[in-house]
C-alpha cells in the first residue's frame, strides 16, 4: 500500500519538476534484523524516487556494506544520505515521515540546486567558520515546528563545506535523546555542547552556530538576543 496519496504525490512531482536542477542520489543504509522502521523508511524513499527521473535510490546493508557506511560516516540506522553534485553532509537518521517528509523533499531540492536561500549576513558569517561543525536536530514526526529547524540546518550544510547537518528522530534513538537532554523538539545540537531549543529564526540559529564555532561567547549571544538563553 502506497504511503503517499495520489494528490500528495502529484504535488511533490510538480514541485520537483519546477525546482530540481541536477540529479540527486539517496543512499539508504538498512538491515533486515533489529532495525525499527528500516522497511518503512525504504518505502518512503522508493515512493519519493519514483516522483522524478532526477532522483536515484541506492540501498546498502549497514553490516555487509560497512566500507560504504564508513565512507559516509554512518553509525546508526535507518540512515539516509542526500547527495547532489557532491556530499553536502545532509543526513536523515530515522524515518522522515509525518511533518519531516517535507524536510526530505526540501533537502532533495537544496542539494539538487547546490545552493540555499540564506541572507547575505548568514553567508558572511559562514565564511568565518574555520573548523568543521556537526549539527544534529532532534525531531518527532508529529512536531509541526521541527521541519523549520531541520531545513535551516540542512541549508547551512549546503551553503558551507564546514557544516554537516542531520535530522535525528528522537523516538527511534532514545539513547541519543537522553544523552543530549532532549525534553522537547526541535532541539538542535551544535558540536556536541551548544544547543538551541525550538524553531528559531535564521539570525538566532546562525548566532548559535557562531557560538559553537567559537566566534561569539554565551554572554555575547545573550546580549544579541536581549536576554538569557
Amino acid at each position: 500500500m502506497a504511503l503517499l496519496n495520489e494528490q500528495d504525490a502529484k504535488t511533490v512531482r510538480e514541485h520537483f519538476e519546477k525546482n530540481l536542477v541536477d540529479p540527486v542520489t539517496l543512499l539508504f543504509f538498512t538491515q533486515t534484523i533489529a532495525c525499527q522502521f528500516c522497511r518503512e523508511t525504504q518505502q518512503v524513499l522508493e515512493e519519493l524516487a519514483d516522483l522524478s527521473d532526477q532522483i536515484t535510490l541506492e540501498v546498502y546493508n549497514f553490516v555487509a556494506d560497512k566500507e560504504t557506511a564508513d565512507q559516509y560516516a554512518i553509525d546508526k540506522i535507518p540512515a539516509t544520505v542526500v547527495m547532489g553534485a557532491k556530499d553536502y553532509g545532509v543526513r536523515f537518521y530515522g524515518i522522515p515521515s509525518g511533518y519531516e517528509f517535507t524536510s526530505l523533499v526540501e533537502a532533495v531540492v537544496a542539494v539538487s540546486r547546490g545552493s540555499a536561500r540564506l541572507s547575505e549576513a548568514t553567508m558572511a558569517a559562514l565564511a568565518e567558520i574555520e573548523e568543521p561543525i556537526a549539527i544534529q536536530v532532534f525531531v518527532t514526526p508529529t512536531c509541526p515546528y521541527c521541519p523549520k529547524a531541520v531545513q535551516m540546518a540542512h541549508s547551512l550544510a549546503v551553503a558551507s563545506d564546514k557544516i554537516s547537518a542531520a535530522m535525528v528522530e528522537a523516538i527511534e534513538f532514545p539513547h541519543l535523546a537522553q544523552k543530549y537532554g532532549v525534553q522537547g523538539v526541535p532541539r538542535s545540537i551544535f558540536t556536541e555542547t551548544v544547543h538551541l531549543e525550538g524553531a528559531a529564526p535564521e539570525p538566532l540559529y546562525v548566532a548559535k552556530l557562531m557560538q559553537a564555532a567559537g566566534k561569539i561567547t554565551q554572554e555575547e549571544f545573550d546580549a544579541m538576543m536581549g536576554g538569557d538563553d
